[in-house]
């Protein structure tokens, strides 16, 4: 319930001019025209967004699996290497972590000495508009422990009789991995794809902490425009229009991935979502 009122209470504000100081007056549909019509920003931000999504969630789900594959193995102390692992996602969405990682990616970081050190000469990692996304899009790649964790458990349930069989018909470790664990992975790895999609298109704390949307509005993601609208700029009515237009892609996006599931994923009755 205190999700839902807000929820239903944004909706209408959207129709309205509300900024938290004036008298509210129902406006129709304007907040949504200028929003498509006369703010340039919102294209920008919409870029940059994307580009954001597309860079970042590929990236961790591959890493993540790669990591679910090397803690499936049995050793002594796995259980404390899985923990380790895991940390990141606890506190990589934290302000200190965000703040941890601009003091690393400064021009005289521990990033840039390492760079030094190794005879390459640094970069502006934050200040440079062509790699500055990429900077902030390796901090959520270092939250892979959810999405390992949900891959770990998958690779757990894979029958040990199909690697048997597998090693019996003389198939390599790429074949076995690409014929029949990443087969059986696949719902899981629906669900991840569905959940840190919505989580990459909601991501605020990166580009506010660390390079407050530049250099030239480079990393200006939608979280961040929509926060500007409604708490620097008291514009509460357009910024209530942003989030609804915000929710309007995410739900398009997991509709768009349910909908195309039947074609990639296997279930081990054999049939498809």
């Amino acid at each position: 319930m205190l999700t839902l009122y807000p929820f239903i209470a944004s909706f209408f504000y959207s129709f309205t001019d509300y900024s938290m100081a004036n008298e509210t007056n129902f406006i129709g549909l304007d907040n949504y025209v200028g929003i498509f019509k006369n703010d340039p920003d919102f294209y920008q931000s919409l870029k940059v967004t994307f580009l954001y999504v597309f860079m970042s969630v590929p990236a961790k789900l591959a890493f993540a699996l790669i990591i679910a594959i090397l803690l499936n193995n049995k050793m002594k102390g796995i259980n404390i290497f899985r923990t380790v692992y895991y940390i990141p996602s606890i506190l990589g969405g934290s302000v200190a972590v965000a703040v941890l990682w601009r003091f690393l990616f400064v021009r005289d970081g521990l990033v840039n000495k390492g760079l030094a050190f190794a005879n390459i000469p640094p970069q502006d990692w934050l200040g440079n508009p062509d790699i500055a996304l990429f900077t902030i899009t390796l901090l959520p790649i270092w939250e892979f422990g959810s999405a390992m964790v949900l891959f770990l458990a998958g690779l757990k349930q894979v029958p040990k009789e199909l690697y048997e069989a597998s090693t019996v018909d003389g198939a390599s470790k790429v074949k076995t991995f690409l014929h029949i664990t990443l087969p059986l992975l696949t719902p899981i790895i629906l669900f991840n794809l569905i959940m840190q999609t919505i989580n990459a298109f909601q991501q605020f704390t990166a580009a506010f902490v660390i390079t407050h949307g530049g250099p030239l509005k480079s990393t200006y993601l939608f979280g961040l425009m929509l926060y500007d609208n409604a708490f620097q700029f008291f514009r509460m009515g357009y910024a209530s229009a942003l989030s609804w237009v915000l929710f309007t892609i995410i739900l398009t996006f997991t509709l768009i991935l349910f909908k195309t599931s039947n074609r990639w994923t296997y279930y081990e009755d054999g049939e498809g979502n």
